[in-house]
């Protein structure tokens, strides 16, 4: 058994939009699962109304709420890179933290954390200045808040310098290239298709603070909170089984508070 560990679970959450209800329902089965909810804010998916009820159901499971900005893109899903200004990375930020924050307030509740969605998340990880643009955005609304980032990356590193509490986030699903950093979408076993698999990769970065990488190097790598993946076929499966398997392990699933 371990003991004195904690993780956080956070998940992707509110990106329906408009006619498309096809993720609530998903939502609100995973919601009791995870502590943490990073929640569309309109610019890669989601809409007022989702935005909403996204907020609603968290507060009604007692879930952490972090907005989860994106690039305006819609129709890729926020995962298509775009070149893009470090003025307008925070103008981004900046406005949709701001929309999210207000539907939190007009329910009674308190903004927990930012982290960025998809392509805005990857760039930010590798460009200093797009690191910086968010973490300052980040501390100018609110210093307060946490922002959660790939752990290693340039944005965890620059929430450090500018004074954001930087979460150093894992993912299950996803493989990592010897370098620390994801393995691209785009290149073949960037998924990990197996539950067994993802499921002692989680236990490996918790309990010993590394992870193999696709090459089958190890290398060292910090968990503060890590992704479950709301919208995959066995989603729901996979974050009550890898719950259930932390707790067994004596891990507290708790939402990320700072020491």
């Amino acid at each position: 058994m371990m003991h004195g560990y904690t993780l956080d679970i956070n998940c992707d959450l509110g990106e329906s939009y408009g006619a498309y209800r096809n993720m609530m329902k998903s939502d609100e089965a995973i919601l009791p699962l995870i502590t943490s909810a990073n929640i569309a804010c309109g610019f890669h998916a989601g809409d007022p109304a989702t935005m909403r009820l996204t907020v609603e159901r968290a507060m009604k499971h007692q879930v952490a709420i972090g907005a989860h900005p994106g690039l305006p893109d819609l129709q890729g899903f926020g995962r298509r890179t775009m070149e893009i200004t470090a003025r307008e990375a925070y103008d981004m930020v900046v406005y949709q933290i701001g929309a999210l924050e207000a539907f939190v307030r007009a329910n009674g509740g308190r903004l927990h954390h930012v982290k960025p969605h998809g392509a805005l998340y990857n760039m930010a990880a590798a460009d200093i200045k797009l690191a910086e643009a968010i973490a300052e955005a980040v501390y100018q609304v609110q210093p307060e808040l946490y922002l959660y980032g790939l752990a290693g990356s340039e944005l965890i590193m620059a929430a450090n310098r500018i004074g954001v509490r930087g979460v150093s986030e894992v993912f299950a699903d996803r493989t990592y290239r010897s370098d620390g950093r994801l393995t691209p979408r785009s290149q073949d076993g960037a998924l990990i298709e197996q539950p067994e698999a993802a499921l002692a990769q989680v236990l490996r970065m918790v309990k010993y603070d590394k992870v193999i990488t696709l090459d089958g190097a190890e290398v060292p790598i910090q968990a503060d909170t890590v992704c479950i993946h709301g919208d995959g076929e066995h989603a729901l499966t996979f974050a009550q089984t890898i719950r259930e398997m932390l707790e067994a392990e004596g891990v507290d699933v708790t939402a990320y508070q700072a020491d």
